[in-house]
């Protein structure tokens, strides 16, 4: 018997080492198809190339969530399709603060997929650490997750209320003045280059100063999204590969919907409702409610595609009015 469950623990071993390995060769073509495909040379991307990256992303995340399906069990599948999902949703939010960077700083359009391939690396970086360090938190002090719940909570509630707040330009908000106080800035753009050197002295450019802003906006944006994932899954592999998956198709989308995200006027009240339903499943068992594996992903599903019918039927009656 004792054999048995150890054949039956080193096959498992083995199978999960496999699995890291496969996602790691999937990450690595998806990355080399889009620098060649997508980043070949400076130019404003095109549509149907933009709309070509963002489908085969969807299915290469669609195809390794049917494997793991395959490999790890239904559950364990719809998990990954559930963490995908959210973080997917979350991303959109992603956009517009893209957005709102790229204008501010007057970034060119043919120079911005540039400085969105390097903060996806980045962010491959800095997920990966934050989701192993919660990881730990997680398996030393289980009740953290209350946690994690408590604010998600709060951040679902608070994005819903209106914000008495203005909002301050980039270039007068005390990030983008801690960073002048760093290095030495240019305002000028200088073709695809990140760095100029003058006078004995080497600058940032926009670029650059583009891309810091990126990556921070991806930390601050991972204290919503990894408590959400946490408290779909506590399941490492499925943490991680649903959120790199959800990362690498960031770009094109960006480049997707950058004109028409402004239209999913419903979009932050369908995140708000997402964050609240997870936030509060860690309650549910307590009044004596369980929800499997495709009940959150069926409900996660339907606030989002109900948020974007809503807010797309909403722009259309204003234009026809």
């Amino acid at each position: 018997m004792e054999k048995l469950q150890y054949l039956f623990t080193h096959h498992t071993t083995i199978s999960q080492t496999w699995m890291w390995v496969i996602f790691g060769i999937a990450v690595i073509v998806l990355l080399l198809w889009d620098l060649l495909f997508f980043n070949r040379k400076n130019e404003v991307p095109n549509f149907m190339h933009t709309l070509i990256l963002c489908i085969v992303y969807i299915l290469a995340a669609c195809i390794f969530g049917v494997f793991v399906m395959y490999e790890e069990g239904m559950e364990k599948g719809l998990l990954f399709f559930t963490g995908f999902l959210v973080e997917k949703s979350l991303s959109l939010d992603n956009v517009f603060i893209i957005s709102l960077i790229f204008t501010s700083l007057q970034i060119p359009r043919m120079y911005q997929h540039r400085v969105l391939f390097w903060g996806i690396l980045g962010a491959l970086v800095m997920r990966g650490i934050l989701i192993f360090v919660g990881d730990a938190l997680i398996k030393e002090f289980h009740w953290i997750l209350y946690i994690f719940s408590a604010f998600l909570l709060y951040t679902g509630i608070k994005m819903v209320l209106p914000s008495s707040e203005e909002e301050t330009p980039l270039k007068e908000t005390r990030l983008y003045k801690t960073i002048s106080k760093f290095f030495h800035v240019t305002h000028e753009i200088h073709g695809e280059h990140f760095f100029l050197k003058r006078n004995g002295h080497h600058y940032i450019t926009p670029l650059f100063f583009a891309l810091l802003i990126v990556e921070t906006m991806d930390v601050i944006f991972a204290l919503d999204s990894i408590p959400a994932i946490f408290l779909i899954t506590q399941d490492i592999f499925v943490i991680y590969t649903s959120n790199i998956f959800a990362i690498l198709g960031l770009r094109a989308l960006y480049f997707l919907l950058e004109a028409a995200v402004y239209r999913f006027v419903y979009l932050k009240q369908a995140l708000s409702v997402i964050l609240i339903f997870i936030g509060s499943k860690i309650f549910l068992p307590y009044f004596g409610l369980k929800l499997e594996a495709w009940h959150s992903l069926s409900i996660t599903f339907s606030i989002i595609f109900i948020g974007i019918a809503a807010s797309l039927i909403s722009t259309k009656k204003k234009q026809n009015q």
